[in-house]
């Protein structure tokens, strides 16, 4: 879900109570799960001021695909893209560690 509104996002976030854990903050980008989209493959969200997007994590073939995008230039697409590959592997390591978290505690 892309919420150009963040009143809307954190309203929506209050009424499921679902979390979002944060798991970067970088060139004011904040990159971050949902938490209940452990059913999906591995992916990232990010926003940073009114842009949001959502990249497709390929651990096997370490590559990253746009899956959806709201608001971004080209020029901030290359640099969320590059924040992904830099932090490529802890990005797996905290969703993995997140999700067999959320598994064990129900």
């Amino acid at each position: 879900m892309i919420f150009p509104n963040y009143e809307l996002a954190v309203i929506i976030y209050c009424t499921f109570e679902i979390k979002m854990p944060t798991i970067l903050l970088i060139a004011g980008w904040r990159i971050y799960f949902w938490a209940n989209e452990n059913s999906e493959p591995i992916h990232v969200h990010a926003e940073k001021g009114d842009m949001e997007c959502k990249y497709w994590i390929d651990v096997e073939g370490f590559e990253i695909k746009e899956a959806l995008s709201y608001n971004m230039t080209p020029q901030s697409k290359r640099e969320i893209k590059r924040i992904i590959y830099e932090h490529f592997d802890y990005i797996i390591i905290e969703w993995n560690k997140f999700f067999s978290n959320t598994k064990s505690n129900g």
